[in-house]
């Protein structure tokens, strides 16, 4: 008759207690991800000088033409200018075009 089996624990101390260990600080971690992601609340969006016409119609989701036309898009202007560089070109301080894309931009983030 074969002796009964010592199970795994009894077997590997170490690697039990270092699986253990592993065991609740991926448990620790996970919770504090949990409690922190309910308390997280997104940020309304802010147009900044860096942002490009092109990256504001795929984040955001603005119609090109509309965006075009508050910008007064030349045909000289390539879709990576960014907007301080726009108004640069243009003279018009920034805050002026800024506040201009503000107002399209969704008062909630960019849709899914």
């Amino acid at each position: 008759m074969k002796a009964p089996r010592r199970p795994v624990w009894r077997r590997h101390p170490w690697l039990s207690a270092l699986f253990v260990l592993a065991l609740l600080l991926a448990l620790g971690f996970g919770a504090r991800v949990v409690l922190l992601a309910r308390h997280w609340k997104e940020a309304p969006p802010v147009a900044e000088g860096w942002m490009t016409p092109r990256y504001l119609v795929h984040s955001y989701h603005i119609d090109p033409q509309v965006l075009a036309t508050i910008l007064q898009k030349r045909p000289g202007e390539g879709p990576r200018d960014t907007l301080a560089e726009i108004a640069v070109a243009r003279g018009v301080p920034l805050e002026t075009i800024l506040a201009t894309v503000q107002a399209l931009l969704p008062p909630h983030g960019p849709a899914p």
